[in-house]
């Protein structure tokens, strides 16, 4: 079955320490500031938060819209107690594809069932290494966990007094259990906005992907574009969205509670023959 390696986590993999405060202490334990800044702006403080996304598909080298394409992720984050703790960033998150005329979520295309792309989880692991934000990524189901250490950096540059863009392009070329390689190219772009910019979605990103199209939609090259945006509550959700979560899935609306639950799914627990 086809999926996608889908890293709207793991391209945070080498921010540099752009601000100049001193490190934030939480008790006994202190937390590179850029690290928290990052963390509270894209997992939250405590509460689960959510980024919704919406955008398209587009044939390559034609250019001509094959799918729309729509969904989420839920977030959560685990801060450390103890000074050798990590962050820790719980996520699960879904995507599926929609009529490029209609919008109308796609469940068959040319006579072929439509697979979403369901994660049931990724667990995030944060590391702060000569002033550079690294994000260790674990995914996957028992015997196939994969770890993902985190190598390349991204670059982060201030717009204004209000904004920070954070920017990765992501190189993937790997091999799959079946033999074959997944080979994409992707490239983020978060833009964090402050409560001086008067923006009323402060958290954004864009998203772009050269890579190839699922077997189920034909095989072939294609260029996928997603506009992203937080949001802390279901109800803030765009209402096609949520239709569909409510009823193809809904354990997607909340994140992994903790870290035993991310410990049972990898042992083929609940939701294991999602992954």
């Amino acid at each position: 079955m086809y999926r996608f390696v889908f890293l709207l986590i793991t391209l945070i993999a080498g921010s540099a320490s752009v601000f100049a405060d001193m490190a934030v202490d939480r008790g006994k334990v202190s937390i590179d500031p850029t690290l928290e800044r990052w963390v509270k702006a894209r997992a939250g403080s405590s509460q689960p938060v959510h980024w919704v996304s919406e955008g398209a598909v587009y044939e390559y080298p034609s250019g001509k819209k094959l799918f729309g394409m729509i969904g989420f992720d839920s977030s959560r984050v685990i801060w450390p107690t103890e000074p050798d703790q990590p962050v820790q960033h719980l996520t699960r998150k879904t995507f599926t594809y929609t009529d490029a005329e209609t919008g109308e979520v796609l469940t068959e295309y040319q006579g072929n069932p439509v697979i979403p792309i369901a994660y049931p989880y990724q667990l995030i692991t944060y590391r702060v290494e000569n002033g550079l934000i690294y994000a260790d990524v674990e995914q996957g189901v028992e015997p196939n966990i994969r770890q993902i250490k985190s190598n390349d950096g991204i670059l982060a540059r201030p717009m204004g007094e209000s904004t920070w863009a954070y920017t990765a392009a992501v190189f993937l070329d790997f091999p799959l259990p079946s033999g074959a390689r997944y080979e994409a190219w992707e490239n983020y772009d978060f833009f964090i906005h402050d409560s001086k910019s008067g923006v009323d979605r402060p958290h954004q990103m864009t998203w772009q992907r050269y890579g190839d199209l699922p077997a189920w939609a034909g095989g072939g090259k294609a260029i996928y574009h997603l506009l992203s945006w937080r949001v802390d509550r279901h109800e803030d959700f765009p209402e096609q969205l949520l239709k569909w979560a409510k009823e193809t899935k809904p354990m997607w609306l909340q994140p992994p509670a903790d870290l035993n639950e991310i410990r049972a799914i990898q042992q083929g627990e609940d939701v294991g023959k999602n992954w």
